[in-house]
C-alpha cells in the first residue's frame, strides 16, 4: 500500500480526494496568512493611526518585489520537483531542494542589501509623502533585514508541499501566523514599537516557521530530504527553476509597477487617505484571492505529477474542479463586498473619511470577481504543466497590457474612481484572454494525443 504522504498517490487516488487533501491545507494556510495581514492592518490602524495605514499601503510595491524574488525560486522549485517525481526521478527532486535553499539565500542577500541601502528613494518613488515616509521606512527596514529568513521559509515550504506533505506545509504557515498574531499586539501596544513592532513580529514568526521547515528536510524519513551529495548548484536545475518561476516572478514585478501607478494616481487625485483606502481594499481583496491561490497550490502537484506521467484525463479533471472552486470563492467575495462594504472597511479604522473612500473603492474593485477566480486558476494551470511562456503572457497581460493603460487614461476623466474602475475592466479582459488560451491548449492536446484526453 502506498504511503499517504508519498507523492506517488498523485497518479492513482481519485482527483476529488487529492484536491481536497492538497488544497484544503494550502487554503487554510493562505487564508490564515491573509487574515493575519488584515488583523495586522487593523492593529496598525487602531494602534498607530490612519496615516500609518497609508504608509503601509505605500510599501505594497516593495513587498511585491520581495515576494517576486522569493516566488521565482519557491514556485519554480515546487513545480519542477512535482514534475520530476511524476517522472519517477527522486534524485533530481532532491537536487531541486538544495538548489532552492542556496538560491533563496543568494536572492535574499543581494536583494535585501540593495533595497536597504536605497530604501528612502525607493519609497518616495513608490508614492510616499513626507507624512507617510516615516511609517513606510520603519516597517520596511525590518522586513528587508529579515528577507533571508522569509525566503528560506517560503521557498522550502512550497517544495515541502509539492513533495507530498501538504499538511505539514499548512502547519508551518499556521505556526508563523499564530506567532504573529500573538506578538504583533504585544510589540505594537505593550512595547509601544508602533509599525516597526508589527514588522518585527512578522520576522520573528517567520524564523520560528523556518526552523520547522528545515527540520523536515533534515529528517531522513522525509520522502525528499537534504543529502550532502547534491548540496551544490547545478545549471540545469537552476535553469528549469527560473523558467517556471519566471511567470510568478514577472507577475509580482508587474504588480509592483502597477501599484506604483495606482499609488501615484491616488496621491494625485485623492492624497494620502486615498492611498490608505487602497491599502484597505487591497487587504480585503487579497483575502479571497489568496483562497483561490490556495486552491491552485493544491492543484499544482497533482497537475504537475500527472502531466509528467502523461495522464492527461486526470490533468483535465483537476483543472475543471479548480476552476469551479475558484469561481465559487470569488463569487462569495463579490456578494460580501457589494452587500457589506461599510462593515468590512470599518474594521480597519475609525476615520470616517477613510471609511467612505474605502467603501467606494471596494464596491467598484470587486465587480468582476467571479471572472477573476477562473482567470487565476487558468494562469496557474499553465505554470503547473511547465508552459512558462503561456503562463508568463497571461500573468503579464492583465497587468501591463490592460491595467496600466487604463490607469493612465481613466483617472483623467473619473478622478479617483477612474483608478478603481481600471481594475475590474482589466480583470474581465484578462479572463477572456485566459479562456481563449486554455481552449487553444485543450485543442492541441486532443490533436496530439488523439483522444487520450476526452
Amino acid at each position: 500500500m502506498t504511503d499517504r504522504n508519498s507523492p506517488l498517490i498523485l497518479g492513482s487516488e481519485p482527483i476529488g480526494k487529492l484536491l481536497v487533501q492538497y488544497s484544503v491545507p494550502a487554503i487554510i494556510a493562505m487564508t490564515v496568512t491573509s487574515l493575519y495581514n488584515i488583523i495586522d492592518s487593523i492593529f496598525i490602524g487602531h494602534g498607530v493611526g490612519a496615516l500609518a495605514i497609508a504608509g503601509l499601503a505605500v510599501t505594497f510595491p516593495l513587498m511585491n518585489l520581495v515576494v517576486a524574488f522569493c516566488t521565482l525560486v519557491g514556485i519554480g522549485g515546487a513545480t519542477i520537483s512535482s514534475i520530476f517525481l511524476g517522472q519517477g526521478d527522486k534524485v533530481r527532486a532532491t537536487e531541486v531542494v538544495h538548489n532552492v535553499l542556496i538560491m533563496c539565500l543568494i536572492n535574499a542577500v543581494c536583494f535585501g542589501g540593495l533595497t536597504y541601502l536605497f530604501l528612502d528613494p525607493i519609497l518616495l518613488f513608490f508614492g510616499a509623502s513626507h507624512d507617510t515616509l516615516p511609517y513606510a521606512r520603519d516597517f520596511m527596514q525590518v522586513i528587508v533585514l529579515g528577507t533571508p529568513i522569509a525566503y528560506v521559509f517560503i521557498g522550502l515550504n512550497n517544495v515541502m508541499r509539492a513533495t507530498g506533505y501538504p499538511r505539514k506545509a499548512m502547519y508551518s504557515s499556521l505556526l508563523t501566523v499564530g506567532c504573529n498574531v500573538v506578538l504583533a499586539p504585544i510589540f505594537i501596544f505593550s512595547f509601544g514599537w508602533g509599525i516597526r513592532g508589527a514588522a518585527l513580529a512578522t520576522v520573528v514568526s517567520q524564523a520560528v516557521a523556518m526552523v520547522w521547515v528545515l527540520a523536515h528536510f533534515i529528517n531522513k524519513e522525509s520522502f525528499v530530504h537534504f543529502d550532502s551529495r547534491y548540496a551544490r548548484l547545478k545549471a540545469r536545475i537552476v535553469g528549469k527553476i527560473f523558467s517556471i518561476g519566471m511567470s510568478p516572478f514577472l507577475m509580482n514585478m508587474c504588480a509592483c509597477v502597477v501599484v506604483i501607478f495606482i499609488n501615484n494616481a491616488l496621491q494625485r487625485t485623492g492624497g494620502d487617505l486615498a492611498i490608505g483606502a487602497y491599502g484597505i481594499v487591497n487587504r480585503t481583496v487579497m483575502l479571497f484571492v489568496m483562497i483561490v491561490m490556495g486552491i491552485t497550490q493544491g492543484m499544482q502537484p497533482i497537475v504537475g505529477y500527472n502531466y509528467g506521467s502523461k495522464q492527461y484525463d486526470r490533468v483535465r479533471k483537476t483543472l475543471w474542479y479548480g476552476i469551479m472552486a475558484g469561481v465559487i470563492v470569488m463569487s462569495v467575495g463579490f456578494v460580501l463586498s457589494e452587500l457589506f462594504p461599510h462593515a468590512i472597511v470599518a474594521m480597519f479604522t475609525t476615520s470616517e473619511e477613510l471609511v467612505d473612500l474605502s467603501v467606494i473603492g471596494l464596491r467598484i474593485s470587486c465587480v468582476m470577481f467571479p471572472f477573476v477566480g477562473c482567470q487565476i486558476v487558468i494562469s496557474n494551470f499553465f505554470q503547473s504543466i511547465g508552459k512558462a511562456p503561456v503562463s508568463i503572457f497571461l500573468s503579464l497581460s492583465r497587468q501591463l497590457l490592460f491595467l496600466l493603460p487604463l490607469l493612465l487614461i481613466l483617472p483623467n476623466y473619473l478622478s479617483t474612481n477612474g483608478v478603481w474602475w481600471s481594475m475590474p475592466i482589466s480583470d474581465f479582459i484578462a479572463f477572456v484572454v485566459a479562456v481563449i488560451a486554455l481552449l487553444m491548449h485543450q485543442r492541441s492536446i486532443r490533436r496530439k494525443y488523439q483522444g487520450v484526453q476526452s
